[in-house]
């Protein structure tokens, strides 16, 4: 079997459209489509699905991919291991999570990361839905469910703390919140509920039922600012909210909420050098990140007016 056309093949199935396979290979989407028919046509079987959005893998496909990467994985090996050759990861790693999480947590460290491997391109996916490794969309998965089925390695990444918070704006404009019985009548602002991706989201609800939302979103980051500009009360993630001298926390014991960051990848994966490499430096990563994932309890709620303190930007 000709391992040029299945390089074009891995390359296909990691940038999902002709255009974007031929922009890493350095040529023309021709070429990446006429490797491709010349592998489909030796193997006997479709390996993609076209789409209007580009080429998905079939079940074939996903069948051969794992062998073809550990066809890269062991001729990488051998190419590194040449005398004069100098060491290093090369390759794509993809990886999915949260919108949060991945703008404001993973995204500084995976640079600083991929500055430390030149020969490796990661694409980083923070998406405000699920992103799935059964369909091959990741090779590694951080998410707020554990997966409960199929052939993966799932380790629990970290807890981390959500608050309800509320702009120094807004609380100035209503009364004191002492109980949770004293949100009644407050406006909030939160997720879209039949475009919610995960239960582990379903936070507010179990503080109060409200009827009354400003602004809801798919995008935990769209509600951040929305709470940040005084539009109403919102569940934000401390990691988000707690550095943004704008926003207060509200009732810092009784609407404090903790939740569980998993990360996985499918189990012939664990032998890809450039995925083994970046699972560990995720957990390192992430580890040092604790003071913003799991803050102290903010010791005294808000029961008047606090002192005026000067503005300042946001976290980004």
């Amino acid at each position: 079997m000709d391992w040029d056309n299945l390089r074009y093949f891995l390359e296909l199935a990691r940038a999902g459209t002709l255009v974007g396979a031929a922009r890493r290979l350095a040529v023309d989407h021709t070429t990446v489509a006429r490797r491709l028919q010349a592998l489909e046509k030796q193997v006997g079987s479709a390996l993609f699905a076209r789409e209007a959005g580009g080429h998905r893998l079939t079940e074939a496909g996903r069948a051969l991919l794992p062998q073809v990467e550990a066809m890269e994985a062991a001729f990488l090996a051998v190419e590194n291991a040449a005398p004069g050759v100098r060491q290093g990861l090369h390759g794509l790693v993809r990886i999915g999570t949260t919108e949060g999480f991945g703008n404001l947590i993973l995204a500084p460290q995976l640079a600083r990361f991929a500055l430390d491997h030149p020969g490796l391109v990661v694409d980083l996916l923070a998406l405000p839905r699920l992103v799935h490794l059964s369909r091959r969309e990741a090779d590694i998965v951080i998410s707020l469910e554990r997966p409960a089925r199929g052939a993966v390695l799932v380790v629990k990444l970290t807890d981390y703390v959500l608050q309800l918070y509320g702009a120094r704006s807004y609380l100035d404009r209503h009364a004191p919140i002492h109980t949770a019985d004293d949100l009644r009548g407050h406006t909030f602002i939160s997720y879209v509920d039949d475009l919610l991706f995960s239960k582990e989201l379903q936070i507010l609800d179990e503080l109060h039922r409200t009827a009354h939302f400003a602004l809801r979103s798919t995008s935990i980051l769209a509600q951040y600012e929305a709470a940040r500009a005084g539009a109403g009360l919102a569940v934000l993630p401390a990691f988000v909210a707690a550095q943004d001298p704008a926003l207060i926390p509200v009732l810092p014991v009784q609407a404090r909420f903790q939740r569980t960051f998993w990360m996985s990848m499918p189990a012939d994966n664990k032998h890809v050098a450039r995925i083994q490499a970046t699972w560990a430096f995720l957990r390192e990563a992430v580890a040092a990140q604790q003071g913003l994932l799991l803050p102290e309890v903010v010791a005294t709620a808000r029961a008047s007016p606090p002192p005026t303190r000067p503005s300042a930007k946001a976290v980004a």
